[in-house]
């Protein structure tokens, strides 16, 4: 079986495989099924298991094109990993939180003379990166969501754009949003049928339960909303969702208004609206998946050596630059994030200096440096080969397959079981060692 991944291409044609079947006993190709061995039922029961819950990476077979006939497998791989570091975050800050994980965690290397091994730059991503893969997530959807319609608008082809892109905002928020409502209806039926003592507060009937489940989906999901918490307290971590569809939108928009622009023309459009969401307006995300754009115009410019002239003055120094953008990268997806007080920031060892390059237009710091850490990094690995090729191995595109699954449920997940089980374990009466 073959799949299909809508954005997650740059307009590649399917091409059907064939098979030349002369000759395939001779060739050894051809293996016939022993029927010497007939398999009881439930052998065959647990292999059906077996099958279908080994995860794919795992089988051999995917029934997924390869990494290598995709330019753009690698996307998927980083996304995939993004979403690991995502629950990987959450996990260590919950299960450390009778230590005080945050203030571990989420503060510089050396704030107030503590120095763990953890908050070390570079170290510390792997266990407080969960804004710095958000902020990739955001940067790979304005690419992948602009790829096709950028493709189109390179050909010429406007009517095909705007059936494109009419369909895509058509199915956007019902992609997005639709997952969301079922898992949430499931994890919010199951609390309250078990009575199991979680987030948010049980109510007493059931009626009750889904009456205050509905009234914060129509809340969270509408996206002209101006007030009221950001949060989904059914599931904290799908803040993001309502994110997403507005950038989509920005991007959407973008792509209609600046289609008839010259290619040049349009380059300074978008760094035109990154500037302006970065250091004019407070639309920190809306730069981001700019950003995203206009890393896929250039490298469908570059796919066929139409880039800027000033580009190929550096070209002798590419190598160095990708590299030095990956450390800055690595460095700046760091940010301490326990709070968003500008005077923190600079009594943070190594971002004392750095501080002062927050826009006055920017509330929370944090998303200014992980604009750049994460633009420069998806900008940076497909020219790092090492790299590239670490996205694209079968482990990163497993969980990139995965990638939306595991953001949805894993933040439930934790909160049952964690909260079901650990206490049994390790007991929560006094904090955890």
């Amino acid at each position: 079986m073959t799949s299909y991944h809508e954005d997650s291409t740059l307009g590649d044609i399917p091409q059907m495989r064939t098979v030349d079947l002369e000759g395939t006993l001779e060739k050894g190709h051809w293996k016939s099924r022993p029927t010497s061995r007939i398999r009881s039922f439930p052998t065959r029961a647990a292999q059906w298991c077996v099958d279908h819950l080994r995860p794919a990476f795992l089988t051999g077979i995917g029934g997924h094109s390869s990494p290598q006939g995709r330019r753009t497998a690698y996307l998927d791989g980083l996304r995939g990993f993004a979403a690991f570091l995502v629950y990987w975050g959450h996990h260590e800050l919950w299960a450390h939180d009778g230590i005080g994980a945050e203030m571990i965690f989420e503060n510089a290397y050396g704030y107030q003379k503590k120095h763990y091994f953890v908050a070390f730059p570079g170290v510390r991503i792997f266990f407080s990166g969960g804004h710095f893969a958000v902020s990739v997530f955001f940067v790979l959807s304005g690419y992948v969501l602009s790829a096709k319609p950028l493709s189109l608008i390179r050909a010429g082809d406007y009517l095909q754009l705007g059936d494109n892109l009419a369909s895509a905002l058509f199915r956007r928020w019902l992609r997005l949003h639709i997952p969301v409502i079922c898992t949430t209806f499931v994890y919010m039926t199951y609390l309250h049928l078990f009575r199991i003592h979680a987030t948010p507060e049980i109510k007493s009937s059931y009626g009750e339960e889904l009456w205050n489940w509905y009234v914060e989906l129509k809340n969270f999901s509408f996206v002209f909303r101006t007030g009221g918490e950001p949060w989904f307290t059914y599931n904290f971590h799908s803040w993001s969702i309502p994110v997403e569809f507005r950038g989509s939108i920005v991007i959407y928009t973008a792509l209609q208004a600046l289609s008839k622009c010259r290619p040049n023309a349009r380059l300074l459009c978008e760094l035109g609206l990154i500037f302006y969401f970065m250091y004019i307006a407070d639309g920190w995300f809306c730069a981001l998946f700019m950003a995203g754009m206009l890393l896929c115009d250039l490298d469908l410019r570059a796919a066929r050596d139409e880039l800027p002239d000033v580009f190929m003055m550096l070209e002798p120094f590419k190598e160095g630059i990708f590299y030095a953008m990956l450390g800055i990268s690595l460095y700046l997806g760091g940010v301490p994030s326990r709070t968003w007080e500008e005077q923190f920031l600079r009594e943070s060892p190594g971002w004392h200096y750095l501080s002062y390059l927050k826009p006055q237009a920017v509330f929370d710091f944090k998303w200014f440096y992980l604009f750049w850490a994460a633009t420069f990094l998806v900008a940076s690995i497909s020219r790092i080969h090492w790299l590239k090729s670490f996205f694209e191995t079968s482990f990163n595109q497993y969980l990139g397959r995965i990638s939306f699954a595991f953001y949805l449920v894993h933040g439930p997940s934790s909160g049952y079981w964690g909260i079901a089980f650990m206490p049994r374990w390790v007991g929560f009466g006094t904090r955890m060692r």
